[in-house]
């Protein structure tokens, strides 16, 4: 499970539509084109499909390219190589910043990866660096998103070890290497996790 708690700004890149889910609830969908600033290479433009709950007259009255600042939930799809965005609008604003951003605290719950470091900075200062997934069952198989993650504050406990399960609150940063796009997240917070056993209803 990833989910981040965002504010976004970015332009408006499909127009809002008032739609019904299969509950029969009603809700405004449209997207919105954010640029993911790159660390090496070039910068990416990501589409993020945004929806808020009711009929929302005063998005439908947004033009294409209108600049808007949206709060909300984010969340993850992966599906092979295309790494698809969701946001759960709670709060959508006009916005006269021209500069596209997506900041916000990210909620983790997966496994680490197969290595967890313990390195020291050109100050001197300790910190660790590890990677983890999140995995998704899709179909027959799984889809597997991974979080780079960075602890400046947090010395490594013994339970964090390769493999192990995981549940980190921390800073959220979306960037872009190589022409692909990274997930990272710097720890505030972090804790071992246990799945808890499957309980059919009875």
């Amino acid at each position: 499970m990833i989910k981040c708690n965002v504010t976004m700004c970015g332009t408006i890149s499909r127009v809002a539509t008032v739609r019904t889910n299969s509950e029969n609830k009603v809700f405004t969908a449209f997207a919105v084109n954010c640029v993911v600033p790159a660390k090496s290479g070039i910068n990416k433009t990501v589409e993020i499909s945004v929806a808020k709950d009711g009929e929302d007259n005063e998005l439908k009255n947004c033009a294409l390219g209108q600049r808007v600042n949206v709060s909300g939930t984010l969340t993850f799809k992966k599906r092979g190589d295309n790494l698809y965005f969701n946001l759960s609008a709670s709060e959508v604003t006009l916005s006269a910043s021209n500069e596209d951003s997506i900041k916000g605290e990210m909620h983790f719950r997966g496994k680490t990866g197969k290595i967890i470091e313990e390195k020291t900075d050109k100050k001197g200062k300790e910190f660790l660096q590890f990677s983890g997934f999140s995995a998704e069952k899709v179909n027959d198989g799984f889809e597997y998103l991974w979080v780079r993650f960075f602890g400046f504050d947090c010395k490594r406990e013994e339970w964090l070890q390769p493999q192990t399960g995981i549940e980190v609150k921390g800073d959220m940063e979306l960037s872009v290497y190589n022409d692909k796009l990274n997930l990272s997240c710097k720890i505030a917070e972090m804790s071992a996790y246990v799945k808890p056993p499957y309980t059919p209803n009875n």
